[in-house]
């Protein structure tokens, strides 16, 4: 329980913006909620607003990766699914790597 205490509810690495859940639009990286980073859904999906990074989040499953303008989803339900999904970065693009 204390390593997972210890983990950072985000990071950030260049363009990209690594969250479990998502972010609350047209609220500061650094002033957003550790309960939207866990737990948001509707308000960040539906958003095109530019968050200033490319927001790469897990926690709503879909049968495939989500690539949006301002989001990146790559929760494919490996629960259930047995399919685990990950983003690859290289420069300025980027590729899935997953077990399907």
């Amino acid at each position: 329980m204390m390593f997972l205490n210890s983990l950072k509810l985000s990071y950030e690495l260049g363009d990209f913006l690594f969250v479990h859940a998502g972010i609350r639009p047209d609220i500061a990286l650094d002033q957003q909620s550790p309960h939207d980073l866990m737990w948001i859904r509707d308000e960040f999906f539906t958003s095109r607003a530019d968050h200033g990074k490319i927001v790469i989040h897990g926690h709503s499953p879909s049968n495939e990766p989500f690539v949006g303008r301002n989001r990146i989803g790559i929760d494919t339900g490996a629960f259930a699914s047995n399919i685990l999904t990950s983003v690859v970065l290289e420069g300025t693009s980027w590729r899935f790597l997953s077990t399907k």
